[in-house]
């Protein structure tokens, strides 16, 4: 039996149970966890904002040593230490063959399927098909990548989500040269990850703007060169701080109309507004046509951080072993599985950095 901390419904609290976790069939890797990170799409999913089969075991962002594998993995053995990947590629459908790996139709596969059961036989679904919230997991072999050494096993969960998210929006989507300006919105954990890839590309100014006035230090460690507090004249704010011209690069790490509209109005004619937070079906965002033609801004989504773990995740490694990227940085609260509602309340009223679950 493992522990866990399981979804009952949607809108429910978590429950610490126990979950039977059976031993890893064909192509199926059991992994213990040694981290598992508090990810915004977590609150997202027990909230009813994204969709997810109940019961089940939220938790995508982790980190682990693998424990047993099944017939036909080659790719890690027991003792390997590995990083959860919660959208594998499958490398046969149209959009992989594209080279769109982030985008692949069958990404989704392993949380459409019950993995581990309760003790009165009720089947349990994987949190966005990897599971991180509990002592172990099971994972098909390609939603793994195996950790490079030199990154430390617990802080090494932030790589599958945050940070790639926030490195990759930087540097695959928006491919932020030096010297150009950048303004992220939203100061989670992604936003974070993002403020640090644009230092690490050579940006400036590198704006971050919050609702939240304490962020501001931890803007600054993470690369920010300039804070503003989120109001009705940011975006006039960050032309003044660009020459009067707006952000080249403007993210939104937030998920909401209105976070994306005031990232927009931020950029300058001509630049990129990557959108990079996942927002509800209800957040209905609007432009002119007149607008859109006079202002001739990009406006882009940005998936996983247009991603590809299994080649970037070892460059996110040399970061780390460099000293350029800080892990450690990023991770505010330290937690346990039962401090997982706490994290989700500190999510939602925009306190704090990364919660991270310690086992």
């Amino acid at each position: 039996m493992v522990r866990a901390a399981l979804l009952t419904a949607v809108g429910a609290p978590l429950e610490l149970t126990e979950i039977d976790l059976p031993e890893p069939g064909p192509g199926q890797v059991r992994v213990k966890l040694a981290a598992a990170g508090v990810c915004h799409s977590d609150l997202s999913l027990s909230n009813g904002t994204l969709r997810t089969a109940t019961p089940t075991v939220l938790g995508h962002e982790g980190a682990g040593t693998v424990t047993a594998v099944g017939e036909g993995v080659n790719s890690v053995r027991p003792g390997d230490a590995v990083v959860l990947n919660w959208a594998p590629a499958c490398g046969d459908c149209h959009l992989c063959g594209l080279g769109e790996p982030w985008l692949c139709e069958r990404s989704a596969e392993g949380s459409a399927a019950t993995y581990a059961s309760l003790g009165d036989g009720t089947g349990v679904y994987p949190g966005l098909g990897v599971a991180a919230f509990a002592e172990e997991t099971l994972v098909a072999e390609r939603a793994l990548v195996p950790l490079p050494s030199g990154v430390p096993l617990t802080s090494a969960a932030l790589l599958g989500c945050a940070v790639l998210t926030g490195y990759g929006a930087v540097h695959n989507a928006a491919r932020v040269r030096a010297g150009e300006s950048v303004v992220v919105y939203g100061l989670g954990g992604v936003g974070l990850a993002t403020l640090q890839a644009a230092r690490i590309a050579g940006a400036g100014p590198i704006i971050a703007v919050d609702v939240s006035p304490e962020k501001e230090e931890l803007a600054r460690r993470h690369g920010a060169t300039e804070f503003l507090l989120a109001d009705d004249r940011t975006a006039k704010a960050v032309r003044g701080l660009t020459g009067g011209h707006g952000a080249d690069h403007a993210f939104e790490c937030v998920g909401r109309a209105a976070t994306i509209r005031a990232a927009w109005s931020a950029t300058r004619r001509g630049g990129r507004t990557t959108v990079v937070g996942i927002g509800g079906k209800e957040e209905l965002v609007s432009f002119s046509a007149l607008e859109i033609f006079y202002f001739a801004r990009t406006l882009t989504a940005c998936v996983y951080g247009n991603s590809d773990p299994a080649k970037d995740i070892p460059v996110l490694a040399e970061h780390v072993r460099a000293g350029r990227l800080d892990l450690e940085a990023l991770i505010t609260d330290r937690i346990t599985l039962g401090e997982i509602p706490d994290a989700f309340e500190r999510m939602a009223q925009g306190r704090g950095g990364r919660s991270l679950v310690v086992f």
